[in-house]
């Protein structure tokens, strides 16, 4: 498959942000019907060059709204991708089908996403959605986001614990009374909870 080959090759000139990698990807969307640009997408997921599959992840995420095969490729496959700027992608993808879909409409798939075995697919929430009183509905209703976020205060992965964190510190920004409420009610003596609260509070810190 040519075209394949050329994002290949294309991509693998892009060493430090992903704009060019997401032109990449709308122009095979712009240029293709779903099938035909689904397919390429997959074939760009097989690729050794982690640039083509971040190309694949981002075409994905263009469909993933209208079309539950590509969420679940992201779901299921892109989140075991060992490189971090695919998962980078993928959290960007998430972001995109939350948009397209409408944040309230999403939310049953981000509460399962959040509950899901790989850590990558519950960091792709938790990273995808900052700044998540940013995004539609959740700006309206910060508390659902601080709850959902904080269900993951004590994750086993520090990886999730250190977005999780973050999260909340953003969202402390403009709602510092909710986080403040929230993070006193936590049980402190396990270490993950620790991380977790210390970056929540990192702003806030000096009013607790």
């Amino acid at each position: 498959m040519g075209i394949v080959d050329d994002i290949v090759a294309r991509s693998q000139k892009t060493e430090h942000g992903f704009n060019d990698l997401q032109l990449a990807a709308d122009e095979v969307v712009s240029s293709h019907d779903r099938a035909a640009a689904s397919e390429i997408a997959l074939a760009l997921l097989d690729s050794q060059v982690h640039q083509a599959r971040c190309v694949g992840t981002f075409i994905l995420g263009h469909f993933a709204a209208a079309d539950a095969d590509a969420l679940h490729i992201l779901k299921d496959r892109v989140s075991q991708d060992s490189d971090w700027r695919v998962q980078e992608i993928l959290a960007k993808a998430f972001d995109r089908f939350c948009h397209d879909t409408g944040y309230e409409a999403a939310l049953p798939v981000i509460r399962e996403w959040l509950s899901a075995t790989a850590a990558n697919t519950r960091r792709a929430v938790t990273e995808g959605l900052r700044i998540w009183t940013g995004r539609p509905y959740f700006r309206d209703h910060p508390g659902e986001a601080i709850a959902l976020l904080s269900a993951l205060r004590d994750d086993e992965s520090e990886y999730v614990r250190k977005s999780v964190g973050n999260a909340l510190r953003d969202i402390s920004k403009k709602h510092p009374d909710l986080v403040r409420r929230e993070v006193r009610s936590w049980d402190l003596t396990t270490r993950g909870v620790q991380q977790v609260h210390k970056l929540a509070t990192r702003i806030i810190a000096d009013r607790l």
